[in-house]
């Protein structure tokens, strides 16, 4: 059991709080979705309510290492600023640290709120360097890590400042480990995984580790023709990965031994082009033309997911069934984000993707927890311990 900021007193101290603000950006450096953003202010109300001044710090995008002034986090400061109703102060330095950023935070008083620069404009954020770790470390009295989103790196905010400093979980961190711990280890049956997403490799360890806590396996999106593949069907010009057809058909065989449903298309919307306007029909899935290519699920496999997602009492969601990014290919998925907001069931959605989904179609609100990081919660439901949650402090 991990500390959380509610185990430690922050009372008149500076919490370093390390927030996942790496939001979607346009082309005129304006958020699009603060979803992360909003996501973090429980904990950041928390602290400031206890009389906690904060330090805070996040990655945006990919900068690798160089100061690249379109990855600034000085939007998220000005967002941060009206959603907790009082002045973010902001130093845009490209070294992060530095006397004007130590300068700063020394000089915070209770209940104000000081947001860093990009800690990714710093080659040794990703190195996990100990000279930045100690740097960032200097500049608070506790360590909260709030970022699940990126718990899974190793890297001098996520793991090297805990080794410096009092380091406790945030309450979206125990949240998140809450709900998806629960889902893998203490998951009310009939438990229904519902996985989707371009490719099989991606998914095959999380694939064998909920082969052994399932009672139902639902497979959609791109990975599908791999499985109707290893059935000896023909997937035309569908998304096929070759190398994997073996592991799929032994994973069927695994699936029928351990009594767990393994369910796959029974019918496919195709087009003859990856386009929103290409003319599209539904075919069986043993039935896929040799000049097209499956982009959703059919109406028929649609209504048989959906029957067993109403039958569950825990489904987890991980992977789009379809291309549902374009309004032609996106019924499946819309179909199965439906049908989880309708069952009653405990719905956990493991981000990426999937929770994009849940947004788009509306039906966010009526999840019961939608993951905040995609990978991390990938890794999380392999079974892996995250290096930023094992670098804090156990209660």
């Amino acid at each position: 059991m991990k500390k959380t900021v509610k185990d430690v007193d922050v009372s008149g101290k500076t919490a370093l709080v390390r927030c996942d603000f790496n939001v979607p950006l346009n082309d005129a450096g304006e958020i699009t979705d603060d979803s992360r953003i909003t996501a973090t202010i429980p904990t950041l109300s928390y602290l400031l309510d206890n009389g906690a001044k904060l330090v805070l710090m996040s990655h945006l995008g990919r900068p690798d290492g160089e100061a690249d002034m379109k990855y600034s986090l000085r939007p998220v400061a000005d967002r941060l600023s009206s959603l907790l109703n009082r002045k973010v102060q902001f130093v845009s330095l490209p070294t992060v640290t530095g006397e004007e950023v130590s300068s700063a935070a020394a000089n915070l008083k209770a209940g104000d709120v000081l947001l860093l620069e990009n800690v990714r404009f710093r080659k040794e954020e990703t190195k996990n360097g100990t000279d930045f770790a100690k740097e960032l470390a200097a500049l608070g009295d506790v360590y909260v890590n709030d970022a699940f989103g990126t718990a899974h790196r190793a890297h001098a905010s996520t793991v090297g400042v805990a080794a410096f400093l009092p380091a406790a979980a945030g309450f979206l961190l125990e949240k998140e480990l809450k709900f998806l711990g629960d889902a893998v280890e203490n998951a009310e049956s009939p438990f229904v995984a519902v996985l989707g997403g371009a490719k099989v490799k991606d998914k095959i360890p999380v694939i064998e580790s909920l082969m052994n806590k399932v009672d139902t396996l639902i497979i959609g999106g791109g990975m599908a023709y791999t499985f109707l593949k290893s059935k000896g069907y023909n997937v035309g010009k569908s998304l096929l990965e070759e190398e994997q057809v073996d592991f799929v058909r032994e994973l069927a065989e695994k699936a029928k031994a351990k009594g767990v449903k393994l369910l796959i298309p029974v019918d496919i919307v195709v087009a003859k082009a990856f386009k929103n306007d290409a003319e599209k029909r539904t075919v069986d899935a043993d039935q896929i033309p040799d000049d097209m290519m499956g982009l959703d699920i059919g109406p028929k496999t649609a209504k048989l997911y959906c029957e067993e997602i109403e039958k569950a009492r825990t489904v987890l969601w991980n992977g789009p069934m379809g291309v549902f990014e374009m309004p032609a290919f996106a019924d499946g998925t819309k179909a199965v984000a439906e049908a989880l907001a309708k069952s009653g069931a405990v719905t956990v959605i493991g981000g990426g993707d999937s929770a994009a989904a849940a947004f788009q179609f509306g039906f966010a609100d009526q999840m019961t927890h939608i993951s905040t990081g995609g990978g991390a919660s990938l890794e999380f439901l392999e079974g892996k311990e995250l290096p930023g949650v094992a670098a804090l402090q156990e209660l």
